[in-house]
């Protein structure tokens, strides 16, 4: 377990802290504040029988058999019956970093007291968290009206039921809950609504997606650095005067890192033999890398909105006494985000490949065709390789598609609105899957036509990150099998390694803001 405790208060939660919990196991802690608003609304809804209004998932049932009434008697059961009734998913299986953000996601938006949940059952949440018991959950249920088809296992595991991972180990829950010393729960009230209906199991995945993200698009700026002084580009478009003629936050951002990378770089003296403008891929890459940065920004506002209020409905008003049906689970505004993010990256995507053809091409480089030593007379070097991140595009361009519109009306057709939040944040994840094999295309290129150069002087950051390139793939002297050498450069960009060492170097967090000096 890690050492740092991170306290919720359904209030404050960070994209950066679901990623300690998920990744790195840091501790949660509850607030006293929150627990005591989990106790009033607790109580509000033990009482509310005195009243004798129906409220949805609690004395009534719920979706179309929202007509049916359940008594007192039958809470229980009912709760029961509901966590079982929606384990409905299907293979794969989450693995566990996301199990635990959604864990923590779900307990963080519990605190704020809008659910009327037993207090014991955020209890159990943390205890889940801290103990290392990982329901396990298949990721193929939710269409994004709320993830119950997911989260509904790990109220299965809380009864005592299904199964989990505890410390690495799969066992049935009953036998983790023993372990671990921890009583099962007794569903009550509104409990098991409580548990599976939220968008925790979307969000979770979207915010590691997004913290992903991050890193990727710091490394995109590096990558791209590289490939500039392989061309033997300009440097122009970077100017500060031009920049603040057009100060797109993004732009300014990514235009920052580049300038702080090649900072020392040959790039910055004249150079004869340097074309007066560069082809777009080059010319506007800082652009083009600075609108997925804006998507960055938009969708973790919109993200951070989702972790930190309450999702749930009924939604229960302590303040004032009731109990109203909303729509609070409606969480399409992030997922357009999470699509705009999407569609910004294939644009990404497209960009790299064409500065990896450009790189290869003697026209535009000056260099030997397809970054040949010997210009190809007995070594072809990279002649074939654009097969490979050309497939890889062309996957991004399908999978930048939207289809947050494509959901049919269900549970006799008064469900007719969804978005398929899961499967939005899943191809997404998969476009950045992808990218790391074609920016570690793109860094091959660019360090073999470094190489071609010769004794040329690089950036204060780029040099760093070459070297760590050339740590891991050598100068191509002779042909060999390239799979091998992409894969390597996949693990490299993917561990973020390059990313630190840069940030270091320079002196700054990459993932925050340069300003343009």
């Amino acid at each position: 377990m890690g050492q740092q405790t991170i306290i919720l208060d359904g209030k404050s939660l960070t994209i950066q802290q679901v990623a300690q919990v998920a990744e790195q196991k840091a501790e949660v802690e509850i607030s006293q504040e929150a627990m005591e608003r989990l106790r009033a609304a607790r109580e509000l809804v033990l009482n509310w029988d005195s009243v004798h209004a129906p409220v949805y998932g609690f004395n009534t049932g719920v979706g179309i058999n929202k007509d049916r009434q359940v008594h007192e008697k039958q809470y229980e059961q009912f709760n029961r019956s509901l966590i079982f009734s929606h384990c409905i998913g299907v293979k794969p299986e989450a693995d566990e970093k996301t199990v635990r953000a959604a864990m923590l996601i779900r307990l963080n938006t519990l605190l704020l007291g809008y659910t009327g949940v037993q207090p014991e059952i955020a209890q159990m949440y943390k205890r889940f968290l801290n103990e290392g018991i990982h329901p396990v959950i298949p990721e193929r249920a939710s269409v994004g009206a709320a993830d119950l088809g997911n989260l509904a296992h790990i109220g299965l595991a809380m009864i005592g039921e299904g199964e989990v991972i505890y410390r690495g180990k799969r066992m049935n829950a009953s036998e983790a809950l023993k372990k671990a010393g921890i009583k099962s729960i007794v569903l009550g009230p509104k409990d098991g609504l409580a548990i599976a209906s939220s968008n925790a199991f979307a969000a979770a995945k979207a915010s590691l997606l997004l913290n992903e993200v991050k890193q990727l698009i710091d490394l995109s700026d590096i990558v791209f650095a590289l490939s500039l002084e392989g061309l033997n580009g300009n440097i122009s478009p970077l100017d500060e005067s031009v920049l603040r003629i057009r100060p797109f936050p993004g732009n300014l951002a990514s235009a920052g890192l580049i300038k702080a990378c090649l900072e020392g770089s040959y790039l910055s003296l004249q150079h004869l033999n340097r074309p007066l403008q560069d082809p777009l891929s080059f010319r506007g890459a800082f652009a083009v890398h600075g609108a997925v940065r804006d998507a960055i920004d938009y969708t973790e506002q919109n993200l951070l909105i989702q972790l930190n209020s309450s999702d749930d409905n009924p939604c229960v008003l302590v303040d004032e006494q009731r109990i109203l049906s909303c729509s609070n689970y409606e969480v399409t505004t992030w997922v357009l985000a999470i699509e705009m993010l999407g569609q910004a990256l294939a644009h990404l995507s497209k960009i790299s490949c064409f500065r990896t053809i450009k790189l290869s091409s003697p026209n535009f480089s000056g260099l030997p065709r397809f970054l040949s030593p010997d210009n190809g007379q007995n070594v072809l070097a990279f002649s074939t390789i654009q097969k490979t991140f050309a497939a890889l595009d062309a996957e991004i361009r399908h999978l930048s598609n939207p289809i947050n519109a494509d959901f049919i009306a269900l549970s006799g057709e008064i469900e007719d609105h969804a978005n398929n939040s899961v499967q939005v944040v899943d191809k997404t994840a998969k476009i950045v899957d992808n990218l790391y094999y074609i920016l570690g295309i793109e860094a091959m290129h660019a360090a073999q036509a470094i190489d071609l150069r010769k004794d040329i002087s690089l950036g204060h950051g780029t040099e760093l990150a070459y070297k760590m390139i050339r740590q891991e793939v050598p100068f191509l002297d002779a042909d060999r099998n390239l799979s091998v050498d992409i894969e390597k450069m996949y693990k490299l960009l993917k561990s973020g390694e390059i990313c630190r060492a840069v940030r270091d170097k320079l002196g700054g967090n990459l993932l925050g803001r340069y300003e343009v000096s």
